[in-house]
Protein backbone atom coordinates (compact mmCIF):
# COMPACT_ATOMS: atom_id res chain seq x y z
CA UNK A 1 0.00 0.00 0.00
CA UNK A 2 1.41 3.41 -0.97
CA UNK A 3 0.73 7.03 -0.01
CA UNK A 4 -0.10 6.21 3.60
CA UNK A 5 -0.59 9.11 6.02
CA UNK A 6 -1.13 8.55 9.72
CA UNK A 7 -0.89 10.32 13.05
CA UNK A 8 -0.14 7.97 15.94
CA UNK A 9 1.54 7.64 19.32
CA UNK A 10 4.84 5.80 19.76
CA UNK A 11 4.22 2.88 22.15
CA UNK A 12 7.56 1.04 21.91
CA UNK A 13 11.00 1.66 20.45
CA UNK A 14 13.71 -0.96 20.07
CA UNK A 15 17.42 -0.30 20.42
CA UNK A 16 19.12 0.65 17.15
CA UNK A 17 21.14 -1.93 15.26
CA UNK A 18 23.50 -1.64 12.31
CA UNK A 19 22.94 -3.19 8.91
CA UNK A 20 25.29 -3.26 5.93
CA UNK A 21 23.89 -2.34 2.53
CA UNK A 22 24.39 -5.04 -0.06
CA UNK A 23 24.62 -2.47 -2.86
CA UNK A 24 26.98 0.30 -1.72
CA UNK A 25 28.83 -1.41 1.13
CA UNK A 26 27.60 1.26 3.57
CA UNK A 27 26.43 0.83 7.16
CA UNK A 28 23.05 2.14 8.29
CA UNK A 29 21.37 2.33 11.68
CA UNK A 30 17.87 0.89 11.92
CA UNK A 31 15.34 0.57 14.75
CA UNK A 32 11.77 -0.67 14.98
CA UNK A 33 9.05 1.24 16.79
CA UNK A 34 5.43 0.31 17.45
CA UNK A 35 2.94 3.11 16.83
CA UNK A 36 -0.77 3.06 17.61
CA UNK A 37 -3.94 5.08 17.12
CA UNK A 38 -7.60 4.36 17.81
CA UNK A 39 -7.76 1.85 14.92
CA UNK A 40 -4.83 -0.36 15.95
CA UNK A 41 -1.05 -0.59 15.92
CA UNK A 42 1.75 -1.23 13.41
CA UNK A 43 5.51 -1.57 13.39
CA UNK A 44 7.32 1.50 12.02
CA UNK A 45 10.85 1.12 10.65
CA UNK A 46 13.14 4.03 11.58
CA UNK A 47 16.39 4.73 9.73
CA UNK A 48 19.48 6.73 10.78
CA UNK A 49 18.49 10.24 11.98
CA UNK A 50 14.81 9.25 12.35
CA UNK A 51 15.81 7.05 15.32
CA UNK A 52 16.94 10.06 17.37
CA UNK A 53 13.88 12.15 16.40
CA UNK A 54 11.36 9.75 17.93
CA UNK A 55 10.82 8.85 21.60
CA UNK A 56 8.26 6.69 23.41
CA UNK A 57 4.95 8.59 23.97
CA UNK A 58 5.66 11.07 21.15
CA UNK A 59 2.82 11.72 18.74
CA UNK A 60 4.21 11.43 15.23
CA UNK A 61 2.86 12.10 11.78
CA UNK A 62 3.91 10.05 8.75
CA UNK A 63 3.00 11.45 5.34
CA UNK A 64 3.35 9.59 2.02
CA UNK A 65 4.66 6.42 3.66
CA UNK A 66 4.11 2.88 2.45
CA UNK A 67 3.20 -0.47 3.99
CA UNK A 68 5.06 -3.70 3.26
CA UNK A 69 5.19 -7.22 4.60
CA UNK A 70 8.63 -8.24 5.89
CA UNK A 71 9.19 -11.73 7.29
CA UNK A 72 5.42 -12.19 7.56
CA UNK A 73 4.85 -8.97 9.51
CA UNK A 74 3.16 -5.81 8.22
CA UNK A 75 5.39 -2.72 8.57
CA UNK A 76 5.04 0.98 7.88
CA UNK A 77 8.00 2.69 6.18
CA UNK A 78 8.60 6.40 5.62
CA UNK A 79 10.77 5.85 2.53
CA UNK A 80 12.69 8.47 0.61
CA UNK A 81 9.54 10.25 -0.64
CA UNK A 82 7.77 10.22 2.73
CA UNK A 83 7.98 12.59 5.66
CA UNK A 84 8.20 11.95 9.41
CA UNK A 85 7.35 14.71 11.88
CA UNK A 86 7.06 14.74 15.67
CA UNK A 87 3.94 16.67 16.70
Amino acid sequence: MKRVSIEAKVKEKADPREVVSRFKDQTYRIADAVIADETGQIKLTLWNEQIDQVSINDVIKVENGYVTSFRGEIQLNVGKYGKLAVE
